[in-house]
C-alpha cells in the first residue's frame, strides 16, 4: 500500500519542508509470524515466559502508539501533526536459552524478517558547527504499517477523555532507538524585553537637494531676521518723525553729533595703524572661519599633540589658536603705539558730551539724513563709543574667554569656570560680525575712496584710488588665507610644532 511520507523542517532558511511531498509502498495485508506463534510454546517451556502483546497465531500483535509532535508549522500555531495515536505493529520480546542467542542472531542479520521494511534514516542538522548532518546516513529496518480503519461514531473518545494526555506507551527498540539519537530539546526561554532599537541613520540627501540641518538653521534664523527688519523699519519711521518735530530738531542743533576732541589732539592716521587694520581685518576673518569650524566639527581630519606630550586637540583648533596667538601680539604692539603715539584720544571718551551726540548721531542715521564726518581729523561721537568698545570691551573678552578654554590656561586656577568662558566667547564673536558689517556698509556709503585713502594709504584724499587698490590687495591676501585654512594645508605647518596624526 500507498503510505504518505511525513515531512519536516526545511534543510535550508526559507526553503520547502524535508523530505519532498511523496509516498513509499509498505505491505498492506498483516504479515504472518508463523515462525513466532511456533516458537513461542518452546520458548515458554524452556523459560516459562513470553512477552505481552501476542495476538493470535498467524498475525502480528499491534498497540496503539501516542505521535510524536513536532514543531508548529506556522509562527505560534499548535505542534504538528495534532495530537493522536497511531496503530501499530507491537515488538514481541521472547526470551530464548543463551546458548540459541547467537544462532539467531546471525540469522536474523542475514535473513530480514517478514513483515519489515528498510527505510533511510532522517538526517538532521550538524551537531557542531560545519560538521556532517546528524545521524550519519544509512537504513534501519522497521515494522510496516499497518492500514488502521476510520474509527466508527461509537469508537469516537469522550470529549473529557480528549482533554486528557495520552498515556505514554510501551517503549520499543525502534522508539527507543530514535529517542537515543535524537537530540535533547532545549528548554523554551522566557521571552526577555527587547531593547528599543536604534534609529536607522537618515539617508543621505541627493544632490541639489537641501540638507536637513541647512533648512533647520533657515528656520531657526528667518524669524529672526524677519524680525530685525521689522524693528528697523519702526526706528526709521519713529526716528523721521522726531527729527520733524521742534524738540528734535533743538537737540540736534545743540549736540550735532561730531566726536568731543582735546584740543591737542592728533590729526590724521598714521602708516602704522593702516597695516595694523589690514593684518587686523586678516587675523579677524581667519578666526572667525576656524571658530565656527570648531564648533561644528564633529570628526576632525586630524589632530594634533605637543612634542613634549599633552592634551590631543584637532588640526582645526590648533590653527584656530596660533591665529588668536598672532591676534593677541598684534593687539599688544597696537596698545604700546596707541598710547604712545596719543592716537588714544580718537576712540577713548574725554567728555561726557559725548553720549548726548552719540544720540544724535544715531538719530540722524536712522532718519536717513546722516551727519557730516571728516574721520581724517574726528569721528563722531558714535563712532568713537563703538570704536572704544571693540577694541578696549570686546577684544579683551574674546581674549579671556578664549584663553580660559584653551589648554594653556593653568590647571590649578578654577575661576572663572569654563562655562562662562563658553557664554562670553560666541556672544562676543557675535559682536565683532555686527560691527564689520555696519563697518563695511558705512565705509562704502559715506566716502568710498575717501576712507580707503585713510584706512589703508594714509593719505587725506577724497578722490584717489590708492586706498581702494591696496584694500583690494589685502582683500585677496584675506580671500588666499580663508582658502588655506584647510587640513590638509595646515598639517605641515602643525607638523613644525608638535605631532599630527590621523587619529
Amino acid at each position: 500500500m500507498q503510505v504518505q511520507l511525513r515531512r519536516g523542517l526545511p534543510r535550508t532558511p526559507g526553503g520547502e519542508p524535508w523530505p519532498p511531498a511523496g509516498t513509499v509502498e509498505v505491505a498492506a495485508d498483516p504479515v504472518p509470524l508463523a515462525g513466532v506463534a511456533e516458537a513461542a510454546p518452546a520458548a515458554d517451556a524452556a523459560t516459562g515466559t513470553v512477552a505481552a502483546g501476542t495476538a493470535a497465531a498467524g498475525t502480528v500483535a499491534t498497540v496503539d502508539v501516542p505521535l510524536r509532535r513536532g514543531l508548529p508549522r506556522t509562527p505560534g500555531g499548535e505542534p504538528f501533526p495534532p495530537a493522536g495515536t497511531v496503530r501499530v505493529a507491537a515488538s514481541v520480546a521472547v526470551e530464548v536459552p543463551a546458548a540459541a542467542a547467537a544462532p539467531a542472531a546471525a540469522a536474523e542479520a542475514a535473513t530480514p524478517a517478514a513483515g519489515t521494511v528498510e527505510v533511510a534514516l532522517r538526517r538532521g542538522l550538524p551537531r557542531t558547527p560545519g560538521g556532517e548532518p546528524f545521524p550519519p546516513a544509512g537504513t534501519v529496518r522497521v515494522a510496516a504499517p499497518v492500514a488502521v480503519a476510520e474509527p466508527t461514531p461509537e469508537q469516537q473518545p469522550a470529549p473529557d477523555a480528549l482533554a486528557q494526555p495520552a498515556e505514554p506507551a510501551e517503549p520499543t527498540v525502534l522508539a527507543d532507538a530514535v529517542a537515543k539519537t535524537a537530540p535533547a530539546q532545549k528548554p523554551e526561554r522566557t521571552a526577555q524585553p527587547t531593547r528599543a532599537a536604534k534609529p536607522a541613520p537618515a539617508p543621505a540627501q541627493k544632490r541639489g537637494r537641501v540638507e536637513p540641518e541647512v533648512v533647520d538653521t533657515q528656520r531657526r534664523w528667518v524669524p529672526w531676521a524677519i524680525g530685525a527688519l521689522v524693528v528697523l523699519a519702526a526706528a526709521i519711521l519713529g526716528a523721521r518723525w522726531y527729527v520733524g518735530t521742534d524738540s528734535g530738531a533743538d537737540f540736534i542743533a545743540r549736540y550735532d553729533g561730531a566726536q568731543p576732541l582735546p584740543d591737542d589732539a592728533p590729526v590724521g592716521l598714521p602708516a602704522w595703524l593702516n597695516w595694523a587694520h589690514a593684518f587686523n581685518m586678516f587675523l579677524m576673518a581667519l578666526i572667525v572661519k576656524t571658530g565656527l569650524d570648531v564648533r561644528r566639527e564633529k570628526r576632525p581630519e586630524a589632530y594634533w599633540t605637543p612634542t613634549k606630550g599633552g592634551k590631543k586637540i584637532s588640526v582645526t583648533l590648533w590653527l584656530h589658536n596660533v591665529l588668536d596667538v598672532a591676534w593677541v601680539v598684534l593687539g599688544a604692539v597696537f596698545y604700546v603705539l596707541l598710547f604712545t603715539t596719543g592716537q588714544w584720544v580718537r576712540i577713548v571718551p574725554t567728555s561726557w558730551d559725548v553720549f548726548p551726540n552719540a544720540v544724535s548721531a544715531g538719530l540722524q542715521y536712522l532718519s536717513l539724513d546722516w551727519p557730516t564726518e571728516h574721520p581724517w581729523v574726528f569721528y563722531n561721537a558714535l563712532q568713537e563709543l563703538a570704536y572704544f568698545v571693540t577694541v578696549f570691551v570686546a577684544a579683551p573678552l574674546a581674549i579671556l574667554s578664549g584663553w580660559r578654554m584653551s589648554g594653556m590656561w593653568p590647571k590649578s586656577w578654577a575661576k572663572p569656570p569654563v562655562a562662562w568662558a563658553r557664554a562670553v566667547h560666541f556672544p562676543t564673536m557675535v559682536y565683532f560680525l555686527a560691527f564689520v558689517a555696519v563697518h563695511v556698509f558705512l565705509v562704502l556709503t559715506t566716502g568710498l575712496r575717501g576712507n580707503f585713502n585713510a584706512m589703508f594709504a594714509a593719505r587725506d584724499d577724497a578722490t584717489g584710488w590708492t586706498g581702494i587698490l591696496l584694500f583690494l590687495v589685502a582683500a585677496g591676501v584675506t580671500a588666499l588665507g580663508w582658502w588655506a585654512a584647510r587640513t590638509s594645508v595646515v598639517m605641515p605647518l602643525a607638523q613644525a610644532t608638535g605631532k599630527v596624526s590621523k587619529r
